[in-house]
C-alpha cells in the first residue's frame, strides 16, 4: 500500500511500515529524526497525492486534557484548541480510504466524537501505561500483540505510567520530555504495519 504517516518525526510508523514492504512516507513541518522518505512541510498539501492509508499524529498540544486544563487558566489558548480541532476534520476528510486518527485522551473525546478504541502500550509488549485514542476509517481495531504482565493492573501497581517513563527518560527537560512522548512506541507501530498493511 502507499503509507502516509501524517505529523510523524521520529519515523517511526512510517519504517515499521516500510519494512513490512509498504511504499511509506512520513511527514512533518520538522525534518525527520531518521533517514528515510520524509515531506518536511504542511501535510495538507499532499493529501491528494493517492495515498491508500494515512495514519495521522495531530499535535496534541491544546487537544489533551493537560491542553484543556491550561485554556482554564489561559482563555487566550482556546482559538488554538479550536483550530487544532479543525485540522484534526481536515486530515478526517482527507480522500483517503484507511485513515487512523491518534490523539491522547482530551478534548476531541467530547467535543468530535468517540475514538474508536484506546490502545496501550503495554498491550503490545511495553511496560507503560499510556492511553492512547484512535479514530478509525476503513480499518479494524488493533489486537493486542503482547500483553505484558497481567495487563493494566500489573502495569498500574508494578511498571511505568507513562509519565513517570517519560520524566525518567528526559528529567525536567519539557521540550525533551514532550518530544519522547510523542514518538509511537515501537510495538504499536509494528502492529499497525501487521494488522492494517494486510488489509
Amino acid at each position: 500500500m502507499k503509507v502516509l504517516i501524517a505529523c510523524e518525526q521520529s519515523g517511526t510508523v512510517r519504517d515499521a511500515f516500510i519494512a513490512a514492504g509498504h511504499d511509506a512516507m512520513s511527514c512533518d513541518l520538522l525534518p525527520s529524526d531518521k533517514p528515510g522518505p520524509h515531506y518536511q512541510g504542511d501535510v495538507l498539501d499532499v493529501l491528494w497525492d493517492g495515498w491508500d492509508l494515512m495514519i495521522a499524529h495531530p499535535p496534541c498540544t491544546y487537544l489533551a486534557s493537560m491542553g484543556i486544563w491550561w485554556n482554564h487558566k489561559r482563555p487566550e489558548r482556546w482559538p488554538l484548541t479550536y483550530a487544532a480541532q479543525n485540522f484534526v476534520g481536515e486530515l478526517w476528510n482527507a480522500p483517503i480510504g484507511k485513515i487512523a486518527i491518534e490523539n491522547p485522551i482530551g478534548y476531541l473525546n467530547k467535543h468530535w466524537q468517540k475514538p474508536t478504541q484506546i490502545i496501550h502500550p503495554w498491550q503490545h509488549g511495553h511496560e507503560a501505561n499510556k492511553p492512547t485514542c484512535l479514530w478509525l476509517k476503513g480499518l479494524e481495531s488493533l489486537t493486542p500483540t503482547q500483553i505484558v504482565g497481567k495487563g493494566e493492573f500489573y502495569v498500574k501497581a508494578n511498571g511505568h505510567r507513562m509519565s513517570v517513563w517519560s520524566h525518567k527518560q528526559s528529567g525536567t527537560n519539557k521540550v525533551k520530555r514532550a518530544k519522547i512522548a510523542s514518538v509511537t512506541f515501537q510495538g504499536i507501530a509494528d502492529a499497525m504495519a501487521a494488522q492494517w498493511g494486510s488489509l
